[in-house]
Protein backbone atom coordinates (compact mmCIF):
# COMPACT_ATOMS: atom_id res chain seq x y z
CA UNK A 1 0.00 0.00 0.00
CA UNK A 2 2.99 2.51 0.98
CA UNK A 3 4.32 1.78 -2.28
CA UNK A 4 1.32 2.61 -4.32
CA UNK A 5 0.83 5.64 -2.31
CA UNK A 6 4.42 6.61 -3.34
CA UNK A 7 3.83 5.92 -6.67
CA UNK A 8 0.34 7.88 -6.47
CA UNK A 9 2.43 11.33 -5.74
CA UNK A 10 5.32 10.60 -7.61
CA UNK A 11 3.16 10.83 -10.84
CA UNK A 12 1.27 13.61 -9.38
CA UNK A 13 4.62 15.54 -9.04
CA UNK A 14 6.10 14.70 -12.24
CA UNK A 15 2.39 16.12 -14.18
CA UNK A 16 2.55 19.53 -12.02
CA UNK A 17 6.54 19.79 -12.74
CA UNK A 18 5.78 19.26 -16.69
CA UNK A 19 2.71 21.25 -16.55
CA UNK A 20 4.62 24.59 -14.47
CA UNK A 21 7.64 23.96 -16.89
CA UNK A 22 5.72 23.76 -19.98
CA UNK A 23 3.32 26.27 -19.35
CA UNK A 24 5.21 29.26 -16.89
CA UNK A 25 8.80 28.10 -17.42
CA UNK A 26 8.77 30.62 -20.64
CA UNK A 27 7.78 33.46 -18.00
CA UNK A 28 10.20 32.43 -15.93
CA UNK A 29 13.03 32.45 -18.21
CA UNK A 30 12.51 35.06 -20.93
CA UNK A 31 11.84 37.25 -17.58
CA UNK A 32 15.34 36.82 -16.12
CA UNK A 33 17.25 37.10 -19.25
CA UNK A 34 15.63 39.77 -20.45
CA UNK A 35 15.86 41.36 -16.97
CA UNK A 36 19.85 40.83 -16.55
CA UNK A 37 20.35 42.54 -20.18
CA UNK A 38 18.16 45.22 -19.59
CA UNK A 39 19.45 46.07 -16.50
CA UNK A 40 23.04 46.49 -17.90
CA UNK A 41 22.31 47.91 -21.62
CA UNK A 42 20.65 51.11 -19.46
CA UNK A 43 24.05 50.94 -17.54
CA UNK A 44 26.44 51.83 -20.58
CA UNK A 45 24.03 53.91 -21.69
CA UNK A 46 23.28 55.98 -18.17
CA UNK A 47 27.79 55.57 -18.21
CA UNK A 48 28.41 56.67 -21.42
CA UNK A 49 25.51 59.54 -22.14
CA UNK A 50 23.58 59.76 -19.62
CA UNK A 51 19.80 59.19 -19.10
CA UNK A 52 19.01 60.53 -22.43
CA UNK A 53 20.08 57.54 -23.86
CA UNK A 54 17.66 55.64 -21.84
CA UNK A 55 15.20 57.71 -22.58
CA UNK A 56 15.13 57.87 -26.13
CA UNK A 57 13.47 54.02 -26.15
CA UNK A 58 11.71 54.53 -23.11
CA UNK A 59 9.04 57.12 -24.42
CA UNK A 60 7.33 53.89 -26.19
CA UNK A 61 8.62 50.76 -23.88
CA UNK A 62 7.62 52.49 -20.77
CA UNK A 63 3.80 53.36 -21.39
CA UNK A 64 3.44 49.83 -22.97
CA UNK A 65 4.97 48.06 -20.01
CA UNK A 66 2.64 50.16 -17.75
CA UNK A 67 -0.22 49.46 -19.36
CA UNK A 68 0.33 46.13 -19.45
CA UNK A 69 1.00 45.79 -15.66
CA UNK A 70 -2.77 48.06 -15.41
CA UNK A 71 -4.65 45.63 -17.91
CA UNK A 72 -3.49 42.48 -15.49
CA UNK A 73 -4.26 44.54 -12.12
CA UNK A 74 -8.25 45.97 -13.31
CA UNK A 75 -8.45 41.45 -15.35
CA UNK A 76 -7.58 40.26 -11.77
CA UNK A 77 -10.16 42.85 -9.69
CA UNK A 78 -7.10 44.78 -8.04
CA UNK A 79 -7.43 48.15 -7.02
CA UNK A 80 -5.03 50.68 -9.06
CA UNK A 81 -4.40 53.62 -6.53
CA UNK A 82 -2.01 55.42 -9.08
CA UNK A 83 -1.07 55.53 -12.63
CA UNK A 84 1.78 56.89 -14.39
CA UNK A 85 2.76 55.51 -17.67
CA UNK A 86 5.50 57.88 -18.31
CA UNK A 87 7.68 60.10 -15.57
CA UNK A 88 11.20 59.58 -15.90
CA UNK A 89 12.79 60.05 -12.82
CA UNK A 90 16.67 60.63 -13.29
CA UNK A 91 17.39 60.48 -9.19
CA UNK A 92 15.76 57.22 -8.97
CA UNK A 93 15.76 55.39 -12.40
CA UNK A 94 12.10 55.45 -12.17
CA UNK A 95 10.26 55.43 -16.00
CA UNK A 96 6.79 54.70 -14.95
CA UNK A 97 4.53 52.76 -12.40
CA UNK A 98 1.41 51.08 -11.44
CA UNK A 99 0.53 51.30 -7.94
CA UNK A 100 -1.99 48.44 -6.94
CA UNK A 101 -3.26 46.87 -4.04
CA UNK A 102 -5.65 43.89 -3.33
CA UNK A 103 -7.79 41.77 -0.90
CA UNK A 104 -5.30 38.65 0.43
CA UNK A 105 -8.21 36.66 1.41
CA UNK A 106 -9.04 36.19 -2.83
CA UNK A 107 -7.22 33.13 -3.88
CA UNK A 108 -8.26 34.98 -7.68
CA UNK A 109 -6.60 38.17 -6.59
CA UNK A 110 -3.53 36.33 -4.86
CA UNK A 111 -3.29 34.38 -8.39
CA UNK A 112 -3.28 37.42 -10.62
CA UNK A 113 -0.03 38.67 -8.52
CA UNK A 114 2.04 36.92 -11.37
CA UNK A 115 0.27 37.43 -14.92
CA UNK A 116 0.80 41.67 -13.32
CA UNK A 117 4.11 41.10 -12.30
CA UNK A 118 4.44 39.20 -15.71
CA UNK A 119 2.30 41.64 -17.58
CA UNK A 120 4.80 43.93 -19.60
CA UNK A 121 6.60 40.72 -20.91
CA UNK A 122 2.76 39.30 -21.88
CA UNK A 123 1.76 43.35 -23.57
CA UNK A 124 5.00 43.02 -24.98
CA UNK A 125 5.34 39.98 -26.98
CA UNK A 126 1.58 40.73 -27.85
CA UNK A 127 2.34 44.47 -29.46
CA UNK A 128 5.52 43.09 -31.15
CA UNK A 129 3.14 40.25 -32.37
CA UNK A 130 0.63 43.11 -34.00
CA UNK A 131 3.60 44.93 -35.57
CA UNK A 132 4.78 41.88 -37.09
CA UNK A 133 1.23 40.97 -38.56
CA UNK A 134 1.31 44.91 -39.97
CA UNK A 135 4.58 45.82 -40.86
CA UNK A 136 6.08 42.77 -42.02
CA UNK A 137 5.02 41.53 -45.34
CA UNK A 138 4.93 37.81 -44.06
CA UNK A 139 4.29 38.27 -41.00
CA UNK A 140 1.19 36.30 -40.85
CA UNK A 141 2.63 33.03 -42.33
CA UNK A 142 5.30 33.15 -39.97
CA UNK A 143 2.61 33.06 -37.05
CA UNK A 144 0.84 30.64 -38.55
CA UNK A 145 3.72 28.42 -38.90
CA UNK A 146 4.46 29.33 -35.32
CA UNK A 147 1.30 28.13 -34.04
CA UNK A 148 1.08 24.71 -35.63
CA UNK A 149 4.74 23.76 -35.45
CA UNK A 150 5.77 26.21 -32.11
CA UNK A 151 8.42 23.57 -30.65
CA UNK A 152 10.76 23.98 -34.36
CA UNK A 153 12.91 26.80 -33.60
CA UNK A 154 15.05 26.41 -36.08
CA UNK A 155 12.22 26.87 -38.73
CA UNK A 156 11.24 30.21 -36.84
CA UNK A 157 15.21 31.07 -37.66
CA UNK A 158 15.24 30.09 -40.91
CA UNK A 159 11.83 32.30 -41.26
CA UNK A 160 13.46 35.39 -39.81
CA UNK A 161 16.12 35.32 -41.60
CA UNK A 162 14.50 35.03 -44.48
CA UNK A 163 13.07 38.21 -43.80
CA UNK A 164 16.49 39.96 -45.73
CA UNK A 165 15.90 41.08 -48.81
CA UNK A 166 16.43 44.54 -50.61
CA UNK A 167 12.99 44.72 -51.31
CA UNK A 168 12.79 44.96 -47.48
CA UNK A 169 15.28 46.71 -46.08
CA UNK A 170 14.23 49.43 -48.87
CA UNK A 171 10.57 49.32 -47.41
CA UNK A 172 9.89 52.44 -44.42
CA UNK A 173 7.68 49.56 -42.37
CA UNK A 174 10.54 46.65 -42.02
CA UNK A 175 12.52 49.71 -40.53
CA UNK A 176 9.79 51.07 -38.02
CA UNK A 177 9.11 47.99 -37.31
CA UNK A 178 12.78 47.27 -36.75
CA UNK A 179 12.66 50.60 -34.19
CA UNK A 180 9.65 49.73 -32.44
CA UNK A 181 10.79 46.12 -31.58
CA UNK A 182 13.78 47.75 -30.41
CA UNK A 183 12.05 50.38 -28.34
CA UNK A 184 9.62 47.46 -26.67
CA UNK A 185 12.38 44.97 -26.12
CA UNK A 186 14.42 47.71 -24.07
CA UNK A 187 11.09 47.56 -21.22
CA UNK A 188 9.93 44.37 -21.79
CA UNK A 189 11.96 42.77 -18.51
CA UNK A 190 9.97 42.80 -15.41
CA UNK A 191 11.17 45.29 -12.90
CA UNK A 192 12.64 43.92 -9.44
CA UNK A 193 9.28 44.64 -7.98
CA UNK A 194 7.63 42.66 -10.54
CA UNK A 195 9.53 39.80 -10.06
CA UNK A 196 8.39 39.77 -6.36
CA UNK A 197 4.77 39.90 -7.21
CA UNK A 198 5.47 37.36 -9.63
CA UNK A 199 6.73 34.46 -7.17
CA UNK A 200 4.14 35.20 -4.29
CA UNK A 201 1.37 34.58 -7.47
CA UNK A 202 3.24 31.38 -8.56
CA UNK A 203 3.26 29.53 -5.54
CA UNK A 204 -0.48 29.75 -5.26
CA UNK A 205 -0.37 28.58 -9.31
CA UNK A 206 1.57 25.34 -8.31
CA UNK A 207 -0.57 24.60 -5.95
CA UNK A 208 -3.80 24.89 -7.91
CA UNK A 209 -1.97 22.57 -10.29
CA UNK A 210 -0.72 19.89 -7.97
CA UNK A 211 -4.37 19.81 -6.64
CA UNK A 212 -6.02 19.19 -9.71
CA UNK A 213 -3.24 16.80 -10.93
CA UNK A 214 -3.87 15.13 -7.52
CA UNK A 215 -7.86 14.90 -8.57
CA UNK A 216 -7.12 14.09 -12.39
CA UNK A 217 -4.69 10.77 -11.10
CA UNK A 218 -7.60 9.38 -8.53
CA UNK A 219 -10.48 9.67 -11.08
CA UNK A 220 -7.96 8.59 -14.18
CA UNK A 221 -7.77 11.38 -16.13
CA UNK A 222 -5.29 13.78 -17.74
CA UNK A 223 -5.73 17.55 -17.27
CA UNK A 224 -3.05 18.05 -20.43
CA UNK A 225 -5.51 17.51 -22.67
CA UNK A 226 -8.09 20.52 -21.62
CA UNK A 227 -4.36 22.73 -22.08
CA UNK A 228 -3.47 21.39 -25.62
CA UNK A 229 -4.66 25.04 -27.17
CA UNK A 230 -3.28 26.98 -24.15
CA UNK A 231 0.10 25.24 -24.91
CA UNK A 232 0.00 25.73 -28.95
CA UNK A 233 -0.41 30.00 -28.43
CA UNK A 234 2.49 29.34 -25.74
CA UNK A 235 4.45 28.36 -28.56
CA UNK A 236 4.32 31.76 -30.62
CA UNK A 237 4.60 32.95 -27.46
CA UNK A 238 8.20 30.86 -26.25
CA UNK A 239 9.13 31.97 -30.38
CA UNK A 240 8.23 35.61 -29.99
CA UNK A 241 9.89 36.12 -26.36
CA UNK A 242 13.25 34.49 -28.53
CA UNK A 243 12.71 37.16 -30.86
CA UNK A 244 12.92 39.91 -28.06
CA UNK A 245 15.81 38.06 -25.97
CA UNK A 246 17.72 38.48 -29.06
CA UNK A 247 16.53 42.31 -29.49
CA UNK A 248 17.76 43.00 -26.33
CA UNK A 249 21.21 40.80 -27.00
CA UNK A 250 21.85 42.94 -30.21
CA UNK A 251 20.99 46.20 -28.20
CA UNK A 252 23.51 45.54 -25.46
CA UNK A 253 25.90 44.47 -27.97
CA UNK A 254 25.92 47.88 -30.19
CA UNK A 255 25.72 49.64 -26.80
CA UNK A 256 28.53 48.04 -25.65
CA UNK A 257 30.23 48.69 -28.99
CA UNK A 258 29.60 51.86 -29.93
CA UNK A 259 29.30 53.55 -26.59
CA UNK A 260 32.19 52.03 -25.10
CA UNK A 261 34.89 54.97 -25.84
CA UNK A 262 32.40 57.16 -24.06
CA UNK A 263 31.87 55.39 -21.18
CA UNK A 264 33.20 57.65 -17.84
CA UNK A 265 33.74 54.73 -16.37
CA UNK A 266 32.59 50.62 -15.25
Amino acid sequence: ASASVLEFFITVFRMTLIKVVSLLGIFLFAGYVMCLRQEKTQRRYRLAIGWAGILATAWIGTPIHELSHAFFAVLFRHRITRLSLFAPNEKTGGLGSVDHSFNPRSLYQRIGNFFIGAAPMIGGITVLTILLIFLVPTGREILETLRLDSVDMMKFLRQVSGLASTELFSSWRFWLFLFLSFCIASHIAPSRQDAKSMWSGFFWIVLILLLMNCAATLIGRDIGRSIVLIQEWLGVFAAMSFYAIILSLCHYLLATLILRPFQKSL
